[in-house]
């Protein structure tokens, strides 16, 4: 915590890939991706690598420019815009600038996020998984932060690193849950951060990647 709280953001190269991007007519808006995580509030800026365009998220309003900062579109209180949606029901880009920004912020600030006030923790029954033993730990999120849901479930192994991620999305359907497999640990200037994430849909007898993100370089500020 000590060494966190020096910390004002994170930056990424990433790729981030999977079926999910096909169902929401979003393919390839994310191959190559620069973002930068604010670790001290709600806020991520993205730059879509030869796209020429740039976003910035933060859970009331969310923007797109150009990159010499020319406004493009915006969308304030963007949750509203997946009010009536499917699974299916394919996104624009302010769209997909809300979820890769709340899921992104989320993500890169695990697990010190949850020392915030307003966080509930709780351990709850641990878990065998890939030969292991995984404790569990229950977060209820405070209303005013955007994530996925309002209460995930953490999975750690027994080296204390996250093993799994498991939540449902509430903008897609509460009733689509995902495991979010966390790994490739890298200290990252005295910070443990996992550099790849993956979650797998059944497919028949096999399973498909349905979201992967692979991050290449990553520093902290």
């Amino acid at each position: 915590m000590d060494r966190w709280n020096q910390i004002q953001t994170i930056s990424v190269d990433a790729a981030i890939t999977g079926a999910f991007w096909q169902i929401k007519g979003q393919d390839d808006a994310l191959t190559k991706i620069r973002f930068e995580v604010d670790t001290t509030r709600e806020r991520l800026t993205m730059d879509f690598v030869g796209q020429d365009r740039r976003s910035i998220f933060e859970p009331d309003r969310v923007v797109l420019q150009r990159p010499i900062g020319t406004v493009a579109e915006t969308r304030d209180n963007p949750e509203r815009s997946f009010d009536g949606h499917q699974f299916e029901t394919p996104w624009d880009d302010l769209h997909l600038t809300y979820f890769a920004g709340e899921a992104l912020w989320t993500y890169l600030n695990t697990p010190f996020l949850f020392t915030w006030p307003g966080f509930v923790c709780e351990e709850i029954a641990p878990i065998q998984a890939d030969s292991e033993t995984w404790r569990r730990l229950k977060v209820t999120f405070p209303d005013h932060i955007k994530s996925h849901t309002r209460t995930q479930v953490f999975c750690f192994g027994p080296d204390g690193l996250l093993r799994r991620h498991d939540f449902t999305i509430d903008i897609v359907g509460r009733t689509v849950e995902a495991q979010l497999h966390a790994a490739d640990y890298r200290d990252v200037d005295g910070i443990v951060i996992p550099a790849t994430r993956r979650a797998y849909a059944p497919m028949g007898d096999d399973q498909i990647v349905f979201v992967a993100i692979d991050m290449a370089d990553i520093a902290v500020h």
